[in-house]
């Protein structure tokens, strides 16, 4: 099994890189990308992980680019995670994503919904690179009783047009692709299905994509088959994985049953190999 989309403790993950390894490793899959939110801080300790369990681990991430106000996942993968440039790119990345969270806490006070998040970020410095987003916040609703699970607190409070809820500002898919680019690394257009526009996602192959998600947990077999159409007609690499964010997460089910063919692996791995070297 071959799973390129996995998250971390380093952003909003559950599993920390050992548990991820030892996860993944159970469920069967032994090729794996760890493909954190807008952070490779993670991307060491599941290589060394991985080395001791007999896996092979692809560098990856998944960064947050912003088109018409919408967020837009774009996943690298076989990335230089040491390249200067993209370290520089993600530090700000991490400071957008902290100062999104203090304005929503900010709308969650003004609405009488008072949190303190400061257990759910602890850890998250400048220095040690992990990132955070709004599954932090949700977190801290439920441990101030104001909602029962997570899911409340995104359907009450913090999805786009509930009352807590602030648009993220942030670079467009091509600055985010050409970063990717210039860390050697290969760009793939993160779960298609979930921006519900299938002209938006040929629009962005303009901008440079190489590649598209077709399997993942929220891709029927119909949009499966949709995307690898589109993925043929537009000479585009595929990829694909569970997504898995941990025990409980959601999509822990498709750790072990979502995954990428090896043939389509060996093409993804061909074009990162000749683009080694871009600039």
């Amino acid at each position: 099994m071959i799973d390129l989309h996995l998250h971390t403790t380093a952003s909003d993950g559950r599993s920390t890189p050992d548990a991820l390894v030892a996860e993944a490793a159970a469920a069967g899959v032994r090729t794996l990308a760890v493909t954190d939110h807008d952070t490779v801080a993670g991307v060491a300790a599941v290589r060394a992980a991985a080395a001791r369990a007999g896996l092979a681990v692809i560098a990856g991430i998944e960064i947050t680019a912003v088109h018409a106000s919408r967020d837009v996942h774009v996943l690298g993968y076989f990335i230089d995670e040491a390249n200067a440039s993209l370290l520089a790119f993600l530090e700000t990345q991490r400071a957008s994503r902290r100062a999104r969270l203090d304005a929503i806490v900010g709308r969650l006070d003004a609405l009488g919904v008072p949190v303190d998040v400061a257990p759910f970020v602890a850890g998250a410095t400048r220095e040690s690179g992990r990132a955070v987003g709004r599954p932090a916040i949700a977190q801290a609703l439920v441990a101030a009783g104001h909602v029962r699970d997570v899911p409340e607190a995104f359907d009450r409070f913090l999805a786009e047009g509930r009352p807590a809820f602030v648009p993220r500002t942030g670079p467009s898919p091509r600055v985010v692709v050409d970063e990717i680019g210039r860390a050697g690394g290969v760009a793939s257009l993160a779960h298609p299905g979930k921006l519900a526009d299938d002209e938006l996602v040929r629009a962005f192959v303009g901008d440079g994509l190489e590649a598209i998600e077709v399997y993942h947990p929220d891709h029927d077999d119909a949009a499966v088959a949709r995307y690898r159409a589109l993925a043929i007609a537009q000479d585009l690499l595929v990829t694909g994985g569970s997504d898995y964010h941990g025990p409980g997460s959601g999509r822990s089910a498709a750790l072990g049953h979502i995954g990428l063919p090896a043939i389509e692996f060996a093409r993804l791995a061909a074009r990162a190999g000749a683009g080694r070297g871009r600039s």
